[in-house]
Parts: C-alpha cells; sequence; structure tokens
C-alpha cells in the first residue's frame, strides 16, 4: 500500500505531543486588538489541544507527524 499524503494546511497549523495529542494555536488573537483585555490576550497565547473526534480527524490528515 502506498503512502498517504499530509494535508498540507494542518501540517503548518497542528503539532502532536510526544504523548500523541494535538496541539494547535488558539483563535482571535490577530486583529481588532485594542478591545480585548491583557487578561484575555495572555490567556489566547497559550496552546489549545484537540479532543474527541477533532483529534482523531486531525491524526488522519497529518499521518507522519
Amino acid at each position: 500500500m502506498g503512502k498517504i499524503k499530509s494535508h498540507s494546511g494542518a501540517k503548518k497549523r497542528f503539532n502532536l505531543t510526544k504523548s500523541g495529542k494535538i496541539k494547535r494555536k488558539k483563535a482571535f488573537a490577530r486583529h481588532i486588538l485594542t478591545k480585548k483585555s491583557s487578561k484575555k490576550m495572555r490567556n489566547l497565547r497559550k496552546e489549545g489541544r484537540l479532543f474527541g473526534a477533532d483529534a482523531k480527524n486531525m491524526k488522519k490528515l497529518i499521518p507522519y507527524k
């Protein structure tokens, strides 16, 4: 059986941890920043995770990471 192609967009946006969980960047931290509080922006800098069906589907898109 041949190799599976990785999804180009997914491999740029998601990474796997050593335990196999999927890391992601949080949304809403790019523009219109003046109305967002420092506390909100600080929390948006932290990494997010994918769980459940989302994580299962994403692992199919990035099989070799």
